[in-house]
């Protein structure tokens, strides 16, 4: 199991790869200031899709990362 400290620097790196630092900041802001909810955002996130749909997506974003 990972630590808290090692799992906020991957949190943090994962942010970093996709956002600059300004940008980084206001989303940690914006988390911090709204009550949100993880766990029930996870839950509506792909109800639209369909379980074709989603394993497709999933297949494309392996490929991808194993390039």
């Amino acid at each position: 199991m990972k630590t808290d400290t090692l799992i906020r620097h991957e949190g943090f790196q994962a942010l970093f790869e996709k956002l600059d630092i300004l940008e980084v900041e206001r989303f940690i802001v914006l988390i911090k200031r709204d009550s949100f909810d993880y766990t029930e955002w996870r839950k509506n996130l792909w109800e639209d899709l369909s379980i074709d749909d989603l394993s497709k997506r999933a297949m494309e974003y392996y490929l991808k990362k194993n390039e």
